[in-house]
């Protein structure tokens, strides 16, 4: 299986999926335990939830579960959240702190897998922002994932249902930020935060870049807006994800929109 999935379009929105495969290499899966192969940590049905969503948008899927190796992380292997609990480049526990391992990959192996699958993702994202920006002058790289809305392991509380990450206003123009903020805080019956637990990882701050109009913003959605259950069998609710889907149509509607705008405003992207 390919390591990453990669549909173009003449939209100024590259869309990114990272955590939505549930590949595992017969290999890598036998060294988890029956907890790890569970595959609770996915990001359940996102590729779907945004499918078809803005015509034209450049989308870019890892196709292998974030078990074998997260490509949303730092591939030094640098912590994403230092001083809070956190997972990463390829996750010990799973997100309630769990053991997932009979046998945990050694650095040779860790080195194997960035090379096989972390690389090849970022070399098709990098690709498709240089791609976008030098048929329109500017980027927006919106970084789709979803999570739980409940871990108490990672976080206090309940989650809310839209979490914006911008690592603090510093990935993307004001006017973007803004922009998503607007939309998720007009959306009746949905709960938002801006930069909250989720602030941005570590693909959002990498392709970060606004003096260059490469833009990014990352969407983290709570599950429990879309799925019927947050368990096992991660059961897609049609009728929830639907009453999301019209906003996360207007968000992204709003963004290539915003896009072509600043374009062709003279600092408009700095």
């Amino acid at each position: 299986m390919t390591p990453v999935e990669t549909t173009r379009g003449d939209s100024p929105i590259v869309i990114g999926l990272p955590h939505t495969g549930t590949h595992v290499p017969q290999d890598v899966l036998a060294d988890l335990n029956a907890r790890g192969r569970e595959l609770a940590d996915t990001d359940w049905h996102i590729h779907t939830l945004y499918n078809g969503l803005l015509p034209g948008a450049t989308t870019v899927r890892a196709t292998h579960h974030r078990y074998v190796i997260d490509v949303n992380r730092d591939p030094s292997g640098m912590s994403l959240y230092p001083g809070q609990n956190t997972t990463g480049l390829v996750p010990l526990t799973d997100f309630d702190g769990h053991d997932i391992w009979n046998s945990a990959p050694d650095s040779d192996e860790i080195e194997a897998r960035r090379i096989a699958y972390h690389a090849p993702y970022h070399g098709a994202m990098r690709a498709e922002m240089d791609r976008v920006r030098a048929i329109h002058g500017i980027a927006i790289h919106y970084d789709c994932h979803s999570i739980r809305s409940q871990i108490p392991f990672l976080f206090d509380g309940t989650l809310p249902d839209f979490n914006i990450g911008t690592d603090n206003g510093t990935t993307c123009n004001p006017s973007i930020e803004e922009a998503v903020r607007e939309v998720c805080a007009d959306a009746e019956g949905f709960s938002h935060v801006l930069n909250g637990r989720f602030r941005g990882g570590w693909t959002t701050r990498h392709y970060s870049q606004p003096e260059q109009s490469f833009h990014t913003i990352q969407m983290e959605l709570a599950q429990s807006a879309y799925l019927a259950v947050e368990a096992a069998p991660w059961t897609y609710d049609t009728a929830k994800a639907e009453r999301l889907r019209t906003h996360l149509r207007k968000i992204l509607t709003t963004l290539a929109n915003l896009a072509l705008t600043l374009s062709k405003t003279p600092g408009g992207t700095t």
